[in-house]
């Protein structure tokens, strides 16, 4: 049973970010793994958190959804959770895959604001509409998980829809992600190169300069959230561009390509950071589709695809899916991905920007919470 519930952590593991191009929703840690209503199981666990992502991703009709999770110190050593769940946060922690704060105050909305992602959360934010205003005009950005008859469902506060949108991002957001920021704390795991500070074992995976979280404003100064110091300029942000797989008509992950990191995509790519798609594809796609089939790459901001495989792929010029539209691209040929262009690996799979690939697939995603055991909620701990 205890190997079951490792799967899970290690499954929602993959959906947690601080990537301001990937993550989709922004949550506290702390808040989410206390909604015991939506199991009747312990007090606190981190299940929960699959819980509510599994329903994130089937409002919004994606797999892979990932979360931006702030972390209040205090849960690394809270003793609700199990000793296993403790160590997976702090390994989080370490990674820098959520953002771990001394006091976390309202972090959770400057980060939607910054970025424009939806709030998911039961707290009330009416006290800080006038530093926010989006609250009031886009009150459908604040969602409370609350328990629904096929898992957790989302209510709006006040007013709005029933389904996590997204805002532009605010343009003092838009100012800070266009620039590189160091933390002088030694291994910051957010801001730092890692190794050292006052974790164990911090930052053990390299951060792209594209992929760092938002710095805090604290007296109009960009400042580490974990840390409290103020960060310094190293330099521009490197250019980057965010793609997204479709297969069967659900986008199944988004990645983002740089001008220094190239992505192939095939049926199982042999190299590091490769996307595999073999486990969403029918056994026609498999013979098909190359275990490295294209290669993305970012030159002076375009989108560049190389075919690299033996079968040959094509282009849809603006999304065209009519036949006489698509665009062969043969073994070694490469092509700009202009804007609107979908990429097809094969008939039903296909890769572009996620606002250009159309929605709407008649099934439900894949749930980080399928190896949990029925009861594994309800156990003691």
């Amino acid at each position: 049973m205890r190997f079951e519930i490792s799967k899970v952590l290690d499954a929602i593991e993959g959906r947690v970010c601080t990537d301001p191009s990937l993550a989709r929703a922004v949550l506290d840690l702390a808040e989410v793994i206390r909604y015991q209503d939506l199991d009747g199981g312990r007090p606190a666990s981190l299940l929960r958190l699959g819980m509510v992502i599994d329903a994130l991703a089937r409002e919004l009709e994606e797999d892979s959804v990932p979360v931006y999770a702030v972390v209040h110190r205090a849960l690394l050593s809270d003793a609700d959770l199990t000793s296993n769940e403790r160590m997976v946060v702090r390994r989080w922690a370490d990674d820098g895959l959520v953002e771990v704060l001394d006091n976390p105050g309202d972090r959770m909305l400057e980060v939607a604001d910054l970025l424009g992602l939806p709030v998911l959360t039961r707290v009330r934010t009416d006290g800080l509409r006038g530093r926010y205003p989006w609250l009031v005009e886009q009150p459908g950005r604040v969602l409370a998980p609350v328990p629904g008859a096929g898992g957790p469902a989302f209510v709006a506060h006040v007013g709005g829809g029933h389904t996590p949108v997204a805002g532009d991002r605010s343009p003092v957001g838009v100012k800070l992600l266009s620039r590189q920021w160091r933390c002088p704390e030694p291994g910051c795991a957010l801001f730092g190169g890692g190794g050292g500070g006052s974790f164990a074992d911090l930052a053990r995976v390299e951060r792209s300069p594209a992929a760092q979280p938002p710095p805090s404003l604290r007296g109009g100064a960009p400042t580490c959230p974990r840390h409290g110091a103020r960060l310094g300029d190293a330099g521009p942000r490197p250019r980057s561009e965010v793609l997204a797989v479709r297969v069967g008509g659900l986008i199944r992950r988004r990645f983002v390509l740089t001008e220094d990191q190239p992505a192939l995509v095939g049926r199982a790519p042999d190299q590091a950071g490769g996307i595999v798609l073999g486990q969403w594809l029918n056994d026609e796609a498999r013979r098909w589709i190359s275990r490295s089939h294209v290669r993305f790459e970012l030159r002076v901001g375009e989108v560049i695809v190389t075919d690299v495989s033996t079968n040959g792929s094509g282009i849809r010029p603006g999304g065209s899916m009519a036949e006489g539209d698509r665009v062969p691209l043969a073994p070694k040929q490469s092509r700009v991905v202009a804007e609107g262009d979908m990429v097809e690996l094969y008939p039903g799979v296909q890769i572009g920007r996620p606002g250009e690939l159309p929605a709407g697939a008649p099934y439900t995603p894949n749930s980080v919470m399928a190896e949990a055991p029925t009861m594994a909620m309800r156990l003691p701990r």
